[in-house]
This record gives structure tokens, C-alpha cells and sequence, in this order.
């Protein structure tokens, strides 16, 4: 019975973008009612023509509407199809797999100063890489990334779907949420994007490489809310010792120039003590990949079968099936009772 549940909030989307199409169905109806009314065609009655006409009429325009009615929710049904929707109990063998997963969610800075060379590239670049291959690792934990500098921003809430994590990852920068590092407003989004979640386990792993701009929340006020959320935080500072080839933007262009490299370790570090994470330090790219590596040991999720079969398939069934009936019905309605001209 299953496969004819279209109780599409028990469902999880693997791609929720498709769901946006949604809002044109009720648009769709208006075009088509309009069509109908301007129509306004002949009416062919089939041969039981007193059957018919002992409808009258107006019951007829009334069944017109209601097969308007029916098209624009077989659109509805496929669309929610297209979504590739899933539902944990037409899997029991993928249930036991996944009900155990992480909810993760990468906050990454991407100031200006994540341009410093002291790692190849880039900061920026060689944390987007460690990321990735952090996320290639991961298997049924739902993993999201927020951006932050100045401001912050959520560039993909906690998916299953790595691809598009992945890509979201890969178009990432600073140039259009403003200048300056706002650590308390990065981890807060982030926070923001766990608080309704259903799993018991939620990490956030906040990734900077200067200090706090000063901006509201702090990141000891943001790290309260994780902590009343019992999200907890791994911080990690990103830069070598000493002096680095940072990226500086002036009036006349932007240049590199040898600057101190400035971590808020202490902030950084009672951040984690206070949501019982942990600090890191990340001085090259292959510190930063052993950080990944631990944080994933740390976070090791215990399953009764360690071997997974694969990722779940969508299971559109449901609502495909739905869709067919519908369509069936209204086509098979109109042969019987009427047809009408072009």
C-alpha cells in the first residue's frame, strides 16, 4: 500500500529545487480556465442521447472544470516525481543505514585574507578541496554549507545530494557578501540551518583564518545557541605561522603583500570548549586534510552493517502511480460523456 502514499510531508527531496515549479500550477489553471471560458465549444453529445442530456448542462461545465481541476494535479503529482522523493519505509534495509547519520553543516570563511598563498593556490581554494574530499568520504549523513565574511549566507542547506553540495562548494566566494570576517554571524547561520533538524547528532565545522570583525552575534553568543541546540562545533584556524603573501585591496587595486598571519585561537578554542567540540589548527593543506580525517573518526557513526550497499534511490512510485490513474480516469470521463469541438 505503500507505493500509493502521496503524503508528500513524509517524504525527503533529493532535488527540492524541482518543488519551485509548484508555484506555476495555480497559474496554469487560471490559463486554462480562461481558455475554457473563451472556448466556449459545441457541446457533442454521445449516443444515449437522452442519458446526457438528463445531465444538463451546467453539470457539464461543472465536469469541465473538474477535469481542469484533475490535469493540474496529475502537474502537481509528476512535479513532486521530479523532486525524487523518498520515503523510509519502502526501504527498511537503507532505514537501518541512514536513521544513525550526521547532520553536518560547513562554515567556511571566504574573506579576503582566505586568498593568502601560504597554501597552493590559495587558503580558499585548498579549503574548498580538503572539503570535497571530506564530503567524498561521507555516506548518509546530510551535510550543508554556509558562507560567510562580512555577512553570511546559507549556499546549500544539509542534503544527502553531495553533487550539488559539491558544486555549491565550487562557486563559493567573497565577493558579494561584503568585507571584513564575521565569525559570530557564520557560526549563527550555520546554527540556524541545524535548530529544526530531527537527528540527534549535529556537528558544525567553522573554518577561519583571522579574528572576529564585531559584528552581532559574537561568536561566544553563537557558540550559546549551539550549544542549547546540542550542535556541536569543531573550529579550525586556517594559516601558516609567521608572515604570509595575503591579497590587500585598495583604492588604486589589489596587490599582495607579506602580513602577519592573526587567528583568534582563544576565540576559537572556547567556541569548542563550550559545545564540546574541538580547536585545530591547520598550517598547510595536508594539516588540514588530517583534520578533516580526525574530525571524521570523531564523528564515526555507529551502524549494526559497516558495509553500505549504496545511496537510496528515489521512490517517485507513489506519486507516478497516482498521476497515471488520474489521467486515465479524466481521459476515459470525457470519451464517455462528451467531447468537445476545437
Amino acid at each position: 500500500m505503500n507505493n500509493w502514499n502521496i503524503r508528500f510531508w513524509e517524504y525527503e527531496f533529493f532535488a527540492p529545487n524541482w518543488l519551485w515549479l509548484l508555484c506555476l500550477v495555480p497559474v496554469l489553471a487560471i490559463i486554462l480556465f480562461v481558455l475554457e471560458r473563451k472556448k466556449g465549444g459545441s457541446i457533442k453529445y454521445s449516443r444515449n442521447i437522452d442519458s446526457q442530456k438528463s445531465l444538463g448542462s451546467t453539470w457539464i461545465i461543472r465536469f469541465r472544470e473538474v477535469s481542469i481541476l484533475s490535469y493540474c494535479l496529475v502537474a502537481t503529482l509528476l512535479i513532486i516525481a521530479m523532486a525524487k522523493p523518498f520515503h523510509w519505509s519502502l526501504h527498511d534495509d537503507y532505514q537501518k543505514e541512514f536513521k544513525d547519520g550526521i547532520d553536518i553543516v560547513i562554515a567556511m570563511d571566504v574573506s579576503g585574507s582566505m586568498m593568502a598563498q601560504d597554501f597552493v593556490p590559495n587558503r580558499l581554494e585548498a579549503s574548498k578541496k580538503v572539503a570535497k574530499e571530506f564530503i567524498d568520504g561521507r555516506k548518509g549523513d546530510r551535510i550543508g554549507l554556509v558562507a560567510y565574511a562580512g555577512e553570511a549566507f546559507t549556499a546549500c542547506p544539509p542534503t544527502l545530494d553531495y553533487q550539488i553540495l559539491k558544486n555549491q562548494i565550487d562557486l563559493i566566494n567573497g565577493d558579494f557578501i561584503g568585507g571584513g570576517t564575521a565569525i559570530g554571524v557564520g557560526l549563527g547561520t550555520a546554527v540556524a540551518r541545524l535548530r529544526s533538524d530531527s537527528l540527534a547528532s549535529k556537528v558544525i565545522i567553522l573554518l577561519t583564518d583571522g579574528v572576529d570583525g564585531g559584528a552581532e552575534p559574537t561568536p561566544l553568543e553563537a557558540a550559546e545557541l549551539a550549544k542549547a541546540k546540542n550542535i556541536r562545533v569543531y573550529t579550525i584556524g586556517v594559516g601558516s605561522t609567521g608572515e604570509a603573501s595575503t591579497l590587500v585591496n585598495s583604492p588604486f587595486g589589489s596587490y599582495y603583500s607579506k602580513m602577519e598571519v592573526e587567528i583568534d585561537e582563544v576565540t576559537l578554542q572556547k567556541i569548542a570548549a563550550k559545545t564540546n567540540g574541538q580547536y585545530f589548527r591547520a598550517t598547510n593543506e595536508e594539516s588540514l586534510k588530517s583534520i578533516y580525517n580526525e574530525i571524521e573518526k570523531l564523528e564515526k557513526r555507529k551502524i549494526e552493517d559497516q558495509e553500505f550497499k549504496s545511496d537510496p534511490p528515489p521512490t517517485p512510485t507513489a506519486f507516478l502511480n497516482w498521476a497515471f490513474v488520474l489521467i486515465i480516469i479524466t481521459w476515459v470521463s470525457n470519451k464517455i460523456i462528451f467531447r468537445l469541438d476545437d
